[in-house]
């Protein structure tokens, strides 16, 4: 029971159905239960995320569910309200909530990269400054940002996606120096390939998976449950020393 007596706000969370493909949010959602926390998923896709929440609380635990638009401002002090309100606190923010782009610098449009930096810098801001007001009162609080490997190194695509998940990279560290004196530690994850539902179109690519593949050391995909479990590190107490960090699941991709 690592995050026992938590209470955790995770956006994108609602991937998280079970018999399907999860994604990342939603098995921080059922993993984080499961370690004695109390969550609240939150989500564009309503459905799914009522279906996820419905599921966890009928097999593991305490689980809610709200419509969340990343990039709204007050969407996000709906959600923080919601959650203060269904638990009394909050100790855990998950900046789960993303898209892909796979353009080139040339063909990456004005809408392309402003949506891309919505959704994964400003989402990431928005939610931070929603969030920390609660844990500077409270004395303590973890913020984990989902960046990706592709916010640490190049490629030859997802220009936009790469520059946003940079971003998040270098928030989160800023956000880790400005309030480690209020015991709010923030900390970024940066997953290397994996079977999600969002990169489940570009997988099916036998082609594109082999090419990727070649490039993992360990020479398989990751799963949802690996990078959750890296997650529940940097939410609990056993990472209290841990902050300003870069957790890279990756395969050992970007050790070479």
């Amino acid at each position: 029971m690592r995050l026992e007596n938590k209470v955790a706000l995770i956006t994108g969370g609602a991937n998280g159905v079970k018999g399907d493909l999860m994604g990342f949010g939603g098995a921080c959602a059922w993993r984080f239960v499961q370690e004695g926390a109390k969550v609240v998923i939150a989500d564009l896709d309503a459905s799914n995320g009522e279906e996820t929440a419905k599921q966890i609380k009928k097999e593991a635990g305490n689980a809610e569910f709200i419509r969340l638009d990343v990039t709204k401002d007050s969407d996000w002090k709906s959600a923080v309200d919601f959650t203060i309100k269904a638990y009394g606190k909050l100790d855990i923010l998950v900046n789960c909530a993303g898209t892909a782009s796979v353009e080139r610098v040339e063909d990456t449009t004005e809408e392309i990269w402003d949506a891309q930096m919505d959704v994964h810098a400003k989402g990431a801001l928005l939610g931070t400054q929603a969030v920390l007001p609660l844990m500077i009162a409270h004395g303590s609080g973890s913020i984990i940002n989902l960046s990706s490997i592709n916010g640490l190194i190049g490629s030859q695509s997802s220009t936009a996606y790469h520059a946003a998940k940079g971003a998040v990279r270098l928030l989160t560290k800023n956000t880790a120096i400005q309030h480690a004196k209020d015991g709010v530690r923030a900390n970024s994850v940066h997953p290397g390939y994996a079977d999600t539902p969002m990169t489940k179109p570009l997988f099916s690519d036998e082609d594109a998976l082999a090419l990727r593949l070649n490039k993992v050391p360990l020479g398989r995909l990751g799963t949802a449950d690996e990078i959750a479990n890296g997650i529940i590190y940097l939410a609990s107490d056993e990472s209290s020393f841990v902050t300003g960090s870069e957790l890279v699941i990756d395969g050992g991709m970007t050790a070479q």
